[in-house]
């Protein structure tokens, strides 16, 4: 069913998908554009990065310019496949045609449902999960670990009730994701960045958010003593790089690039400088 469903979105798609559309086009253009949204230290203000440096070393490993295309959460989807794309449950609705801007997604891209609807994802690239903050003077404090990740989960949830809880729509951090409406939280859709959403909670414009992995080690470093981690309220997840679906070989050189990167100790040395408490809490994603 999910390549039936592909093949009928590129079919509504057409031909706005023509231009640089895989490994062999990007090479004739010699310019493979990436496509970002500043988020956490995966793509960052000073314009570097995880996925930043990450991107520039697999132009070079294609032998063509490196070019960084900003674009939004809102737009992100659209500046890759060329089509509106609204995130429906698990599934998606396709709207009107956009035109391409990009070549590939990487800024710290949960793997989702929905979006693999309409996305060829890579080899997984880091680790993630979706915990609930709050402000280190709340009365919430953090759950005592079980061992068990879903009566963890069940214990965050409920202390949830009446509580005011940030999320954010068309992300990982969308509440409906992990049935947040069912634990009686007054939910506010942010409207302002992921970066925000720390500070928001810091500043009490919302008792609690939810962060997800990367986000939340950037924030406890950002702003030490602020912000307590209350537990998770998903089970874990991963990242990746999102390529269309029409660019098979250039996901699979990326993937091939990927797998060389982790073995010779590149891709560790990097996160190793944007994300390094991450092997505390995900030790094994690291040693695959």
């Amino acid at each position: 069913m999910k390549r039936i469903f592909i093949i009928l979105f590129f079919l509504l798609v057409g031909s706005s998908l023509v231009f640089a559309d895989d490994l062999s086009d990007v090479k004739k253009r010699g310019v493979f554009r990436h496509l970002g949204v500043p988020y956490a230290n995966f793509v960052t203000d000073r314009a570097d990065g995880l996925d930043v440096e990450m991107m520039r070393l697999f132009a070079a490993h294609l032998g063509v310019q490196y070019v960084y295309v900003e674009t939004s959460w809102e737009n992100v989807i659209p500046d890759l496949v060329g089509k509106k794309v609204t995130p429906d449950g698990d599934n998606v609705k396709l709207g009107e045609s956009t035109p391409i801007r990009g070549d590939v997604i990487a800024n710290g891209f949960t793997i989702l449902p929905w979006r693999q609807k309409v996305l060829a994802y890579t080899t997984p690239t880091f680790p993630n999960q979706v915990w609930l903050i709050a402000r280190t003077d709340s009365d919430l404090q953090p759950i005592k670990p079980t061992g068990n990740l879903s009566k963890d989960i069940a214990a965050v949830k409920s202390l949830l009730t009446g509580r005011g809880l940030l999320g954010k729509a068309k992300t990982c951090l969308e509440p409906s994701l992990y049935k947040l409406q069912e634990t009686g939280a007054k939910i506010t859709l942010f409207s302002g960045n992921l970066n925000e959403l720390a500070p928001a909670v810091i500043n009490r414009d919302a008792e609690t958010a939810i962060l997800d992995v990367p986000d939340a080690l950037v924030a406890l470093e950002k702003w030490p003593g602020q912000i307590l981690v209350i537990g998770p309220v998903s089970d874990q997840q991963e990242m990746g790089v999102a390529f269309r679906p029409s660019s098979p070989e250039l996901l699979r050189e990326f993937n091939a690039f990927f797998d060389k990167i982790r073995k010779d100790g590149t891709y560790r040395k990097l996160v190793e400088k944007y994300y390094p408490a991450v092997f505390s809490y995900y030790p094994d994603f690291f040693v695959r």
